[in-house]
C-alpha cells in the first residue's frame, strides 16, 4: 500500500510547502512504508461515524463531493481491514458518484468527529456494485434494501490536525448531555412540590 505522502504530495504541492517552510515537516512521511490496511484506531473511528464526505472526479475532470450518512455503524470495515463499505441508498437519483466511478474509481473520503475535533482522510479505489453477492454482504455485516454496495479499497490515510474544526453536536448528543441536568431539575421540582404540600 502506498503511503499518504506518495499520493497527496507531488512537485507542485511540495513547491508550495517549500515556499511556506513546511516541506521539512512532511519529508519524514516520504520514506515510511504504506500501512497494511486500517488500524484499530481508524476502524473504531469509522464505526462510530454517522456521516462522511466522498469526492470523485468525472470524465470531464471536474471534482464532485457528496455527503453520505446513516445510523452509526453504517460504514463497515472488511475483516482484513483493507476495505470499507456501505450500502448506497436511494437519494435524489442523480448518480453522479456512481457515474464517476464507471470511468475512474479513485476517491477521497473525509470523516469528522466534530465534538472531539478529529478527522480522518482516506484515499482509495471504489467499486459501485449493483448486484453484490449475499456472501459479500454477510461478510461485511450489511443488509436491507439498497441501490448498490459501494466498497473502497484503502490506498492510504492520514489523520488531520484539529485546528479550525468547530465542535458540533447531533440532536442525540445534545439530548444525552442534557439528560442528567433534566433528571436533576425533575428531582428538584419534586422536592419543591413535596415541601409545598407539607407547608400547606
Amino acid at each position: 500500500m502506498p503511503n499518504y505522502y506518495d499520493i497527496a504530495f507531488g512537485p507542485h504541492e511540495v513547491a508550495h510547502q517549500e515556499r511556506h517552510n513546511s516541506a521539512q515537516r512532511y519529508e519524514v512521511m516520504a520514506g515510511q512504508p504504506g500501512p497494511d490496511g486500517l488500524g484499530l484506531a481508524e476502524i473504531e473511528f469509522l464505526a462510530d461515524r454517522d456521516s462522511f464526505y466522498i469526492a470523485s472526479v468525472g470524465s470531464d475532470g471536474w471534482p464532485y463531493v457528496q455527503h453520505r450518512g446513516g445510523p452509526r455503524g453504517f460504514v463497515t470495515v472488511s475483516p482484513d481491514a483493507r476495505q470499507i463499505a456501505w450500502a448506497e441508498r436511494a437519494g435524489n437519483r442523480q448518480y453522479i458518484t456512481a457515474g464517476h466511478l464507471d470511468a475512474d474509481g479513485r476517491v477521497s473520503l473525509i470523516a469528522v468527529d466534530y465534538p472531539a475535533r478529529r478527522r480522518l482522510k482516506i484515499y482509495g479505489r471504489a467499486r459501485y456494485d449493483t448486484a453484490p453477492s449475499p456472501e459479500k454482504l454477510a461478510g461485511l455485516g450489511i443488509d436491507g434494501p439498497m441501490d448498490a454496495l459501494l466498497t473502497v479499497t484503502v490506498e492510504a490515510f492520514d489523520w488531520n490536525c484539529p485546528k479550525f474544526i468547530t465542535p458540533r453536536f447531533t440532536a442525540d448528543e445534545v439530548r444525552a448531555a442534557a439528560e442528567p441536568l433534566q433528571n436533576r431539575i425533575a428531582a428538584l421540582e419534586r422536592q419543591v412540590e413535596s415541601l409545598r404540600q407539607h407547608q400547606a
